[in-house]
């Protein structure tokens, strides 16, 4: 072993890198002898940022501030300076030599896709060859879809617009909802980006009837709705269900739209739609097997990861439409790739070429303000809108997450400990019993906690009819999704699984559940892997019960009976518990598990010491998963306002690669 891979044994048994971190640099000396050890260096951080949710590792910006670039501690920091300093080289030339020299580095030329380098190198940014992959995919894909003019007769889209955007009579303003629509027909790629409650799933249901109604053969269309979890891929069906419905009597006789949306598929999961294999990355859908559609709409966009992403741009047809929503000031996916934010980096200022803003005013009769006009920008920006009035979130709930947005810890501040206590309310100088209290019972002004659903699951149905029976797991699904506890760790006191054990033994002491085992009725549960066989994937949520209230001979239920139920929008599915190897309790979840699920009361549950995890983007999905009522719990005092000074910054080379699509008007 050399001495640099010693070093980097003792760094994972201190817990600064992982086991595989360490294991790729000895990898990479294995396959070339004599290997240099600033090679080993880059190979382990490489594969730790990846592991973090970088594409790349910046070389020039991790010998500027390594600190800062890998987020550790700062004794781990101080470790990997003295190193830079003592025995390896800290300039940027020295590292690119050493790179560029070594048989497993392929440097990136234009044109040329290398050979089976593990590494990639791409002028100062050093990729796994996987990441550059994608990445590469990812903006060869964009690219082409941008760059088809795909355009209906104008006058057609506006006489349609003007039908599905009525003039309210007040002082006209620019419907961004309209111009989405508008925009969105311009190119096979379209964009819609807003917070909660700027009517995003709104906005694609008046472009499905748009597109319906200006096709030549619109009963022909194929229309595909997903999401990254089955959680979002139901919100997503249900929300666009409603609002056809609603358009169907605003359109009357004009669209048979009912018929119509007959056409569109269910909303499936990105895993589902593209068919995920057990043990192997790739898909049934691909460039040769692509998926049958016409017109793709996935929500919850922010969530999907650089490979997720390459994968579903590769198995849509070149024709196909897609329609990415999604907030773009959410927390990123948990794996490596900040896609939606790369994708929309520009879309708060819209940067609309004075040739978008006329074709806008030719569809929609609006004009585009000067101040999101551009003599230059890319051709991504001409397809991306950003939705900008909130309709839901105008309330308490609202303001606090735009303070949390903008980084104004004072307004944020203020507004939980002064604003309307039933709807905001922060639980001061709290500790586990306090916590627990609150889950279990709620709080003035949001009373309920966990107490409500096993109060439900306690009680049984009315009747022992199946119709009873499906009404009655339906009440104590809807019950359980009104309240939930969102940790920005897993670990420590005010982790998830932390926070599950405490819970699980309160509800206990309280007599409000009953276990003997690890299965029993009334325990919620989080998928935690795909299953294609039983249906179930990441991040779905169920509750285990006894089917039909089937008593064992000693009158409870055995885990044999015992199943766990899911909700698919109306209709319920169901696991048999000994047939669920990959869940784990639900109370408590991770504010990433929950991007895609909103509640009426969310707790937001800060750690009791630092943790890099600790961002703004992470405060801010945790507060817009509420709809009626917010508590943060924030176990380290300076814990909530060192989070809003914190932006999630992921390396990335995926704008460096659309800047080949910038025009000048």
């Amino acid at each position: 072993m050399t001495p640099l891979l010693a070093t980097l044994k003792q760094w994972t048994e201190q817990g600064w890198l992982r086991r595989l971190d360490a294991a790729f640099a000895a990898f990479v000396a294995e396959q070339q002898q004599e290997a240099p050890p600033l090679l080993l260096l880059a190979a382990a951080l490489v594969a730790h940022l990846e592991g973090r949710g970088h594409s790349c590792v910046a070389l020039d910006l991790l010998l500027q501030d390594s600190e800062a670039v890998l987020g550790w501690k700062a004794d781990a920091a101080e470790a990997l300076r003295l190193m830079l300093q003592e025995q390896l080289p800290a300039d940027l030339p020295s590292w690119l030599a050493a790179l560029r020299a070594s048989p497993l580095v392929w440097v990136e030329q234009e044109g040329q896709q290398g050979g089976s380098e593990p590494l990639v190198l791409s002028g100062a940014k050093l990729y796994l060859r996987r990441m550059w992959s994608c990445e590469q995919k990812v903006a060869q894909q964009v690219l082409a879809r941008v760059a088809v003019a795909d355009r209906p007769q104008q006058s057609e889209v506006r006489r349609w617009l003007d039908l599905l955007f009525p003039e309210t009579g007040a002082e006209p303003a620019l419907d961004w909802q309209k111009l989405a629509c508008g925009l969105a027909l311009n190119a096979r790629l379209g964009l819609i980006t807003g917070g909660p409650g700027t009517g995003k799933t709104y906005t694609v249901a008046r472009l499905l009837a748009l597109l319906f109604a200006v096709d030549p053969e619109p009963q022909r269309l194929r229309v595909g709705l997903a999401a990254p979890t089955g959680k979002a891929a139901t919100r997503l069906k249900q929300a666009i269900d409603s609002a056809l419905g609603d358009l169907q009597t605003q359109l009357g006789a004009s669209l048979a739209l009912q018929q119509l949306a007959t056409q569109i598929g269910p909303a499936r999961t990105l895993h589902s739609m593209l068919g995920a294999r057990p043990d192997t990355r790739k898909f049934k859908a691909d460039a040769a097997h692509p998926l049958a559609l016409d017109v793709l709409i996935v929500d919850e966009a922010s969530m999907i990861h650089l490979e997720m992403m390459a994968a579903l741009l590769e198995a849509l047809p070149p024709g196909c439409r897609l329609i990415l929503l999604g907030d773009k000031d959410q927390l990123a996916s948990v794996e490596a790739g900040a896609v939606l934010g790369d994708l929309c980096t520009d879309a708060e200022l819209g940067r609309y070429l004075p040739a978008t803003a006329a074709y806008a005013q030719a569809v929609t009769g609006q004009a585009i303000a000067p101040e999101y006009l551009a003599s230059q920008a890319s051709k991504l920006s001409q397809q991306t809108v950003m939705l900008r009035r909130s309709h839901r979130f105008g309330g308490p709930i609202g303001q606090l997450a735009l303070a949390v947005n903008r980084g104004d810890a004072r307004s944020a501040t203020e507004l939980l400990r002064q604003g309307e206590r039933e709807i905001l309310h922060e639980l001061q100088a709290p500790n586990l019993a306090a916590l627990l209290r609150l889950a279990v019972q709620g709080r003035p002004g949001a009373e309920g906690g966990y107490r409500s659903y096993l109060e439900l699951v306690k009680q049984g149905p009315a009747q022992p009819d199946a119709a009873d029976f499906e009404q009655w797991v339906g009440q104590v699904l809807t019950a359980f999704e009104r309240f939930r506890l969102l940790c920005a760790v897993r670990e420590g006191l005010f982790g998830a699984l932390g926070l599950n054990q405490a819970v699980e033994q309160a509800l206990l002491e309280q007599r409000l559940l009953v276990k003997r085992g690890e299965w029993y009725e009334g325990r919620p549960v989080m998928v935690t892997r795909n299953d294609v066989s039983l249906g179930v994937f990441n991040g779905d949520i169920g509750i285990v019960l006894r089917p039909q209230r089937q008593i064992g001979p000693e009158g409870e239920a055995t885990s044999q009976r015992l199943r766990a139920y899911f909700s698919d929008g109306a209709k319920l599915r169901s696991v048999a518990v000994s047939r669920l190897a990959d869940v784990e309790t639900a109370f408590a979840m991770t504010v990433h598990k929950s991007q895609g699920s909103e509640f009426e009361h969310t707790v937001l549950v800060l750690p009791t010491e630092p943790s890099r995890v600790l961002t703004r983007e992470l405060v801010y999905t945790g507060i817009t998963r509420a709809r009626k009522a917010f508590t943060l719990v924030n176990g380290w005092p300076p814990g909530f306002t060192k989070a809003l000074a914190l932006r999630t910054r992921r390396a990335s080379g995926l704008l460096d690669r659309l800047a080949d699509s910038r025009e000048q008007s």
